[in-house]
């Protein structure tokens, strides 16, 4: 099981990864892919239904079936989410201004906002950080109550409703594979996908629990988007098939001038 093309007229040995979606997963549009050199098609489970994708596998499998050729298929599993809840219209934060962040189902207010996940409150600690929105918002915990925990804006900006969380400086306590991520991979396996992503991989351990239930049936890749993966770095890579560098999310949890370096190091470690 490998991303090895073969396709006549390729030579390289860098393989393209097309991640597919509504509008290109149409039978013409995936031939024009693969014709123009595609070698893995992605399916990422964060979007779209299971009978979507199922239905994006079996086009995939056609087309091998009518060109001969085989390629490949990449499940990206969606993994732990964090997001705030249901927010206030119209609610700024200012510098040096603190918020509370609380479980309460309420509508948050330029006071306090409802942080919906018991895990963190577990793991929480007064100086960790906590960004928002892809990092446009970034907060530093400076109480911690029972049920509650008080946060400085550091950058402040428009707080949104549903917006994603993210935590650098802490290892959450959470199941790497979420009771979605189980369903979707039961699916897919059984659909005789190829390979399967793994997202916000922090340690080994979250590797071999997908391992186990994987097998051989495809290849296994850990995503490096959180700083506590890089400190386990050496055995994350020896438990796995593939590493994918995902230097979207890595960019928000680690300062950005950091990730190019940390990039080749992942890529010699491998």
């Amino acid at each position: 099981m490998s991303f090895s093309s073969h396709n006549p007229i390729e030579s390289r040995s860098t393989k393209i990864i097309a991640t597919l979606g509504k509008v290109s997963s149409e039978p013409a549009m995936l031939r024009n892919f693969h014709d123009s050199g595609v070698n893995v098609f992605r399916l990422n489970f964060s979007h779209g239904t299971q009978a979507d994708q199922g239905k994006r596998i079996d086009a995939i499998r056609a087309m091998e079936e009518d060109t001969g050729i085989p390629s490949c298929i990449l499940v990206d599993l969606q993994g732990p989410k964090f997001r705030v809840g249901k927010i206030s219209d119209s609610v700024f934060l200012d510098v040096g201004g603190q918020i509370v962040f609380d479980m309460s189902p309420e509508i948050g207010t330029v006071e306090r906002v409802n942080l919906p996940h018991p895990e963190i409150f577990k793991s929480m600690y007064p100086g960790a950080r906590l960004l928002m929105d892809d990092g446009r918002l970034v907060f530093k915990v400076i109480k911690i109550e029972n049920r509650s925990f008080t946060a400085e804006v550091i950058v402040g900006g428009q707080l949104k409703s549903n917006k994603g969380v993210n935590f650098p400086d802490i290892i959450l306590d959470t199941k790497p594979l979420t009771e979605k991520d189980l369903d979707d991979l039961a699916f897919a396996l059984k659909k005789g996908v190829d390979w399967v992503a793994l997202s916000f991989v922090q340690r080994v351990s979250d590797v071999i629990e997908a391992r186990t239930i994987i097998g051989k049936n495809a290849g296994v890749m850990a995503k490096i988007e959180k700083p506590a993966a890089l400190d386990d770095l050496d055995n994350i890579i020896s438990a796995v098939d593939g590493i994918m560098v995902a230097r979207g999310d890595l960019g928000v949890e680690l300062p950005p001038e950091q990730v190019p370096g940390w990039k080749k190091t992942i890529i010699s470690k491998c």
